[in-house]
């Protein structure tokens, strides 16, 4: 059976999350970690396949190469149509990733137009005459001014993407969008007139979403955040169904393992320490003295796990994040973060953890390839965004999984997530 659409993400949170709307919309997905050996591409059994990469802050090279990779192993699966998915924050540095990953992809696919449209209206994500606003405020003003790894600070998206891209980038502003899949298109064709190669969607709603999934059904390629992914199942006559996203019902210990510095996690981490449950903190200058930080969190977790969930977290303050980074430097410190809370992973699995929630798209790259996870099915949505995941352990065992992205989820996420997981597998 080939597969309809293909997709890839630049990072393993960003691709459960598409991967959450596109089975909240009818598909049957499978999410692969990375990109299959060549001569696995079929048949396969879902109506979308969606290949998480780890390529969001990689060099560009890196990331155009991995994706093209990905690529050409989705089209010989017979995918219809390509969607390569970005952060609904737009999130890049001033070199790429975005705008080289999606030229490379546009060249591949001899294409010579798409859209972008990073907006996700259920997460607060809506882009208004150009410019991405997260929640009430532009995305320059908002929490991602501070990311360690890529700060945004311009709002306007048709600079951000122009600034990245040797094709020229355009608009398609909302009165085009309120119009209709037929506006919508003909805002396409002049583009395409006028050399445009890339334009930047408006969208402050789901209608707005649904409208451009109608009218892009005929383009080779899309790129977007995840929202677009709930307008584009209905051209190949999909409709929402409760059953693609049943999952096996829940055993073993719960964990959270936190990485991400973002607002939204910030939060998170303070709700559950309010909370009055088990937390352990890790030091990045700690684990840069070789103390063995993660034997710690282990240990302290064993003390733990059979009362509840046990959250494991280097969850800072963007000041005491610049503190570290000075210190020890950008891509050292995070990897040392990365490295660490990867081990704790490991060892909270040996400790019989079978329900794990991982927070930050960077340390979700890290835990799933330290645990050998090769593929998972979606399951359901816990908030908009993030849904519940199984997975086959390397010795078979099985693993519910939330990747979540740093951004996403309300102040008590982390414990309602379990809650959440047993009243939808009784």
């Amino acid at each position: 059976m080939a597969i309809r659409l293909g997709c890839i993400a630049d990072d393993f949170t960003g691709a459960t999350d598409l991967a959450n709307n596109l089975v909240r919309a009818g598909m049957r997905v499978v999410q692969l970690i990375d990109v299959p050996p060549a001569g696995t591409e079929g048949p396969v059994d879902a109506d979308a396949v969606v290949i998480a990469l780890k390529s969001r802050t990689t060099p560009a090279p890196e990331a155009v190469a991995a994706s093209l990779r990905a690529l050409e192993w989705l089209r010989s699966a017979g995918a219809e149509q390509i969607y390569f998915k970005y952060c609904s924050t737009f999130d890049s540095t001033q070199a790429g990733n975005i705008g080289p990953v999606t030229e490379a992809l546009m060249d591949a696919l001899g294409t010579d137009f798409t859209v972008a449209t990073p907006a996700f209206p259920d997460n607060g994500r809506t882009v208004f005459k150009g410019h991405l606003f997260v929640g009430d405020v532009l995305l320059g003003d908002s929490g991602m001014r501070h990311h360690p790894l890529t700060p945004m600070t311009d709002s306007n998206l048709v600079s951000v993407l122009g600034a990245q891209t040797a094709r020229p980038v355009g608009l398609i502003d909302h009165t085009v969008v309120a119009a209709g899949a037929g506006a919508i298109r003909e805002r396409v064709d002049t583009l395409r007139k006028e050399g445009v190669g890339a334009a930047i969607v408006d969208a402050v709603s789901n209608d707005d979403l649904l409208r451009l999934g109608a009218a892009v059904k005929e383009l080779p390629l899309v790129t977007a955040g995840s929202g677009l992914a709930i307008g584009l199942p209905a051209n190949w006559g999909f409709e929402p169904s409760p059953a693609a996203a049943r999952l096996p019902s829940p055993r073993g210990h719960q964990a959270i393992v936190s990485g991400s510095v973002s607002t939204a996690t910030n939060g998170q981490v303070r709700e559950f320490l309010h909370s009055g449950r088990p937390a352990f903190s890790v030091d990045p200058l700690r684990i840069a003295a070789d103390d063995d930080v993660a034997g710690q969190a282990l240990a302290f977790a064993a003390a733990h796990l059979a009362q509840g969930p046990v959250l494991v977290y280097s969850t800072e303050a963007p000041g005491a994040v610049k503190d570290v980074q000075g210190r020890l430097g950008v891509a050292e410190a995070g990897a040392l973060v990365e490295r660490t809370l990867a081990r704790v992973a490991q060892g909270l699995v040996e400790l019989g953890v079978r329900q794990l929630v991982v927070a930050g798209g960077e340390t979700s790259g890290a835990v799933v390839q330290a645990l050998g996870l090769t593929g998972l099915r979606i399951g359901p949505q816990i908030d908009p965004g993030v849904p519940w995941c199984a997975a086959a352990l390397p010795g078979g065992d099985l693993l519910h999984i939330t990747l979540k992205s740093g951004n996403f989820g309300g102040p008590d996420f982390f414990t309602a997530s379990f809650a959440h997981l047993d009243r939808e597998t009784a």
